[in-house]
This record gives structure tokens, sequence and C-alpha cells, in this order.
């Protein structure tokens, strides 16, 4: 009996689908870019506007739901309107969206199997903050940090550095994905690290005494009060390896936590010695942990294929402003098999998503670097088969209802960093996800930049590039103690 409504359905949607007598019928699915074929995605996303890479004189395609459906026509692209978008996804939300697809091809009409998209009710904050960066080795020239609203195309710039001297800017973290507290690093002689702490642009030495570096990367604990940085001595080289290419490492870091209302830095013997490396500390969803990686001392960059980082977690007392004096290691590098970074745990407290490559710290050029998930309760790992691609995938960052992550993925070419979105629901099962869509699909293909660090918020930042510009030249630097 269910075989039989199963054949009925697809009779159906092939029927909806039909089009002159002599059209085609072709047993394959479209050959889109982006592959949006079968994704799950939001009920607030922009319209997932798609070309045809074989190049068809002209195209009709139709997105169906259970009530309403939408019918496009064009050339070697579809542009979906917003506006009926928006009301096919509001009526359709925990429904499925057939996609039937024809297209005039060397004489005649051609129509492709149907491809489903999955329509959740389950929100994604609406913005994403990414830098825009040439993917070079060594070098850079133009960088700027972007924001785009992801239920539209709008975007602006929020920083850029034509504006600041030409000086190098990192990428741009939420404190629990509110706009309205945010920073970045911004270097060169007027440099500091930006402080958006409800309304108020500060820019901040966190240098402090006996400190190797400024903060390098940085996580808030969910009060606001706290940040948690690691400092870092970072050596970018190129590999004498053949199928290598870059290659980024600390010969030195520490581990500390700065204290925003004092400007004070809080830090513990053990994570500041010259005997193991600390990064990439993160606060846990109700901020009495601190994750971190941590990997032992080794001569460098001589056994630079011999440095793994493991999971090691450490007590804060947000009360006090104290760390623990022991930490607990949650992932071994050496029984696992290979280098953690990029920790990022789940504002509901239930996961850790990470990056794994086969050493190392710097994953952007690691081919092999995926995406785990840790269910923080029992332990159990997640390989994420179902979202990783051929190439690097890393630099994550969750929606507010943990029902969405968004991360950077080179799977198309192995050079460009893109954004692309994993839907997650609430018993820690992903799907497929998609890259993050552009009003011209085509963007991708002419974008010379890697779309670096995505970060997602409930809402714009309360500054832009010009009062990143005015802090950079006009205000005084404050110090940490």
């Amino acid at each position: 009996m269910r075989s039989f409504i199963f054949s009925a359905i697809i009779s159906l949607i092939l029927a909806s689908c039909s089009g002159p007598a002599d059209i085609k019928m072709s047993h394959t699915l479209p050959p889109i870019y982006p592959d949006y074929i079968d994704v799950t995605i939001p009920v607030n996303v922009a319209p997932l506007n798609f070309l045809m890479r074989n190049g068809p004189d002209n195209m009709v395609v139709t997105i169906k739901g259970s009530k309403d459906s939408i019918t496009i026509k064009g050339t070697q692209r579809i542009e979906i309107p917003l506006k009926k978008w928006k009301a096919l996804l509001t009526a359709e939300q925990g429904r499925n969206l057939s996609v039937c697809v024809k297209a005039y091809l060397n004489g005649e009409w051609i129509q492709y199997e149907p491809f489903y998209w999955h329509v959740k009710s389950d929100r994604i904050d609406p913005f994403l903050s990414y830098r825009l960066i040439e993917p070079g080795y060594e070098v850079w020239n133009k960088v700027q940090l972007v924001e785009r609203h992801i239920e539209s195309f709008d975007e602006r710039v929020i920083a850029d550095n034509n504006l600041t001297d030409g000086t190098c800017m990192n990428c741009h973290i939420y404190g629990n994905q509110n706009a309205s507290l945010s920073m970045f690093h911004l270097r060169g002689k007027n440099g500091g690290t930006i402080l958006n702490r409800y309304g108020k642009l500060r820019k901040i030495n966190t240098r402090g005494k006996e400190m190797l570096s400024n903060a390098v990367y940085g996580n808030f604990h969910p009060g606001g009060r706290y940040a948690v940085f690691s400092t870092n001595i970072i050596i970018p080289e190129l590999h004498a390896y053949r199928s290598e290419r870059l290659e980024v490492y600390d010969t030195a870091s520490d581990l500390i936590v700065i204290d925003f209302d004092k400007d004070e830095v809080i830090t513990q013997p053990f994570l500041s010695d010259s005997t193991a490396l600390e990064t990439f500390p993160v606060f846990s969803a109700d901020g009495k942990w601190i994750y971190y990686c941590v990997a032992p001392a080794i001569p460098l960059p001589d056994s630079i294929k011999l440095l793994k980082y493991n999971i090691c977690r450490v007590s804060f007392d947000a009360e006090n402003g104290t760390i623990g004096l022991k930490a607990d290691t949650l992932w071994n590098a050496r029984k696992m098999g290979g280098s953690v970074c990029h920790l990022k745990t789940s504002p509901d407290g239930k996961y850790l998503l990470y990056t794994v490559a086969d050493y190392g710290t710097f994953p952007i050029w690691h081919r092999e670097a995926d995406l785990q998930l840790m269910n923080l309760k029992t332990g159990e790992i997640d390989r994420l088969k179902v979202v990783n691609g051929p190439n690097s995938d890393s630099y994550h960052s969750w929606s507010s209802n943990s029902r969405w992550f968004v991360f950077a993925s080179k799977r198309d070419d192995g050079i460009y960093g893109k954004p692309y979105i994993c839907y997650i629901d609430s018993t820690g099962k992903a799907f497929k996800p998609f890259v993050l869509p552009q009003r011209d699909p085509s963007v991708y293909d002419n974008t010379l930049k890697s779309f670096n660090i995505p970060e997602l918020a409930k809402g714009p930042t309360p500054f832009d590039a010009k009062d990143i510009e005015r802090v950079y030249w006009d205000q005084e630097v404050e110090q940490v103690k």
C-alpha cells in the first residue's frame, strides 16, 4: 500500500511538470549550480536562485507546494521573485517543495527528474557576517568585514581596511549571537581590539604584562562581562611537500580571560607555561567551563606532522572571575588519530562542534579537514559524513536556537571558502548543507575572494565602516592590566 501511494505521488509531481507532447524525458537530475538538490532550508531564507551548467537556451522551473506554486522562466539562470518565495515558504513550512526543471537544449525540450526542498519552520538567525579576503598564502590586499541579511540579498560593509590605512583585520565574532555584543581585532599603528558592547565602541590594547602577544582567537562569556582568548606567536610558511600549500602554526600560545568591566587579564600558570600550546578557547553555554585545544610543545616546523591538538576543559567561576586549577581531556588526539581546532559550543549546551585535520592547527589548506559533532552529555561523536565535502570544511558558528550552523567550505574548487548552512534537528541529526543563496548565482564563479569565518547574529550590528574608520584614527586605545 505504501509503495502504491509513493508511486501515485511521483506520478502527480511528474504530471505537474508536464510540458509539450514532444518533450524529452530525462531520467537524471538537472546539472544546477549551486548544488541545491534535496536540501533542507529554513523558512526565512532568501530564494535559492540557481543556474544550469550545460548552457540551455531557455528554462522553465516550477516550484510546487501542497497548495500553491511558482513558475519562473529564464535562459541559463533562474531568479525567484522574493515576495512570492516568502509567501510560498511561509505556507509550506514543515513540508517539501518539489522543483521541476525543463530546459531547451540543442533544439529540443528536456524535462529532468524533480528534486526537493525541505522547508523547516525552525528559523535561522537572519544576519551573517564574514571577512572577504583573497585566499592568498602570506600576503593580502583588500580586506572587508561584510554583513549579509540572510532573508534577502541585502548586504553592507561594516569594516574596510581601505579606510584604516590598509591594515589587516581579523574576523568579527558575536556574543550569544547578539549584534550588540561583538568584537574583532584591527591591526596597525592605531589598531586594537574593537569591542562593540551594548552600543559603545571601544578600542583596547589586549596585551597585558608578560603576555606573548595581543589577544588572538576569542569567545564571549554568556554574561558578556568576560571573554576568553588565546595569545599566539603565529608563523605562516609554505610547504616543501608538493601536495601541500601553506602551513600556519604556533611557536608559543597561552590562554587568558579578560574582564571587560575591570580591564584585567585573568589566567592560571598551567595555561601559560612553555610546555604546551593552548588555542581556540570557548565558553560553555552556561559559562561554567572553558573548552580549548592544547598540544604538547614540539620542535617546529620540523615535526609539524606530529603536532596534534586535544580538546580539554577547565572550570570558570564568573562570580569571582577565576579559572580552575585542573583541566580534563575530552578528546585525546593520540587515541583519535587527528588534531582538533575551532571549537564552538551550541547555545542549548548539548553539543561541541569542531574541525579535525590530520595534524596542526590551521586547517583551511588541509583538504582532509572535516567537521565533527560531540554530544557533551554522552561523549558520542558524529563524523557528519552528510555535511563534509572533499575539501576543507571549517570555521563554523551556531544559530541561537541550535537548529542551524554555518561553516566555511572549499568543496567547490579547493581554493575559495564559501558559507554553507546546515540543519541539525532536535535529536542531533544533521542534513545536507546548502551554500548561502545569492541574487545572481554566478557570484561564486566570479568573486575571487573567500567568505572567511561566517558568524550568525540575531540582528544587524550597530556600526558601519565609517564608525570603524573614526575609531581607528580618532579614538584613544585603552590598555588592559
